[in-house]
């Protein structure tokens, strides 16, 4: 797939670079051709995106990558074969490329990279004199997202575009991923051109924030739906009902749902999923967890009255401490409840 001319970038040769021979580890005097493609965060997440990046954008294209651990930068180049070049710095990613996609763990690396990036603003004059598309994939709080977004924009450097993901390590590895993106309407079409190397669905929410809003809504009411749903199924199953049979109901009727109908708490219910494997894998109750407090810390921001977030907050709490749960996919909870396993 290639972007169409509308929104090609143009070829051109910026400062000396590293070849796309070299081991990516440092710099050197050699010269190479780059068009301005840009990943930070090479997480469980980001890895497999900017392996999908690389394999998707034009071969002629260098795509400049940074994360703090070293070995996921080198395992990457050893992957993705020739065309990905290793920054030192966050800052030299933005020096050298235009577009640039950051996935990172918190509110807080996001506002440090960020920074790294934006300060000094003379990006323009210092590296490629292009203004930059930022498009950051992170979960965070909005409030941290608006006043990055006001760094990138107040200093002319470039636009700031929220778009969390859906669709976990599995939606990464196979591109699949759904964007929920808050940019200008003018921003829409350049957006779901990057993101579309990466994912399937872009889901344009609004203005930049609600991206982040929206996600953070979704997730909310997930976490409340997969507690509900660990409940009822250990009320069903210690009734004496069987658990297939009490999901099946359910799925046809109105208490049908994401958990229980894909991700069902009981052991057994659904072939392969994580309650089926010792709720290995899957949305981790941690990762859970951090985007309920997001969305009450969010809430409370904007003075919106909750009644049932604070109390699973607390639940969750318990879950990710409990040794027999800590680590393990969310629908654990139900473990975690008593359910009959």
């Amino acid at each position: 797939m290639r972007i169409s001319s509308k929104f090609a970038l143009p070829l051109r040769r910026v400062g000396t670079w590293a070849t796309p021979h070299s081991s990516g580890r440092s710099f050197s005097s050699s010269t190479a051709l780059q068009t301005g493609w840009g990943f930070i965060g090479l997480g469980r997440m980001g890895y497999p995106m900017a392996k999908n990046l690389r394999a998707k954008i034009p071969a002629e294209d260098t795509l400049v990558v940074y994360d703090i651990n070293g070995q996921a930068t080198s395992d990457l180049v050893k992957e993705a074969g020739e065309g990905v070049i290793v920054a030192g710095t966050a800052r030299e990613v933005a020096e050298r490329a235009d577009t640039v996609i950051t996935s990172l763990p918190e509110p807080q690396h996001v506002q440090g990279v960020y920074k790294s990036m934006l300060d000094p603003p003379t990006l323009l004059k210092n590296g490629i004199p292009t203004e930059r598309l930022f498009i950051d994939t992170s979960t965070i709080d909005p409030m941290t997202s608006a006043s990055v977004a006001d760094l990138a924009h107040s200093t002319r450097q470039g636009k700031f575009i929220d778009a969390p993901m859906s669709g976990g390590v599995v939606g990464a590895q196979a591109g699949t991923l759904t964007f929920m993106i808050g940019c200008p309407q003018e921003l829409v079409e350049r957006a779901t051109t990057v993101l579309s190397f990466v994912g399937r669905r872009v889901l344009h929410l609004g203005a930049q924030g609600a991206g982040l809003k929206g996600k953070l809504a979704n997730n909310y009411l997930l976490a409340l739906n997969n507690i509900a749903t660990a409940e009822a199924m250990s009320m069903g199953v210690q009734w004496g009902l069987d658990p297939k049979a009490l999901a099946s109901m359910i799925n046809i009727s109105t208490g049908r749902c994401w958990p229980s109908e894909v991700n069902n708490p009981v052991p057994g219910v659904i072939e392969g999923s994580p309650a089926t494997r010792g709720y290995e894998g899957g949305f981790g109750v941690s990762l859970a967890n951090k985007d309920l407090r997001l969305a009450l810390k969010a809430a409370e921001e904007a003075d919106v009255k909750l009644a049932l977030g604070q109390h699973a907050k607390e639940l969750y709490d318990k879950v990710e401490k409990d040794e027999r749960c800590k680590g393990r996919d969310f629908s654990v909870v139900y473990r975690y409840l008593g359910g009959p396993e």
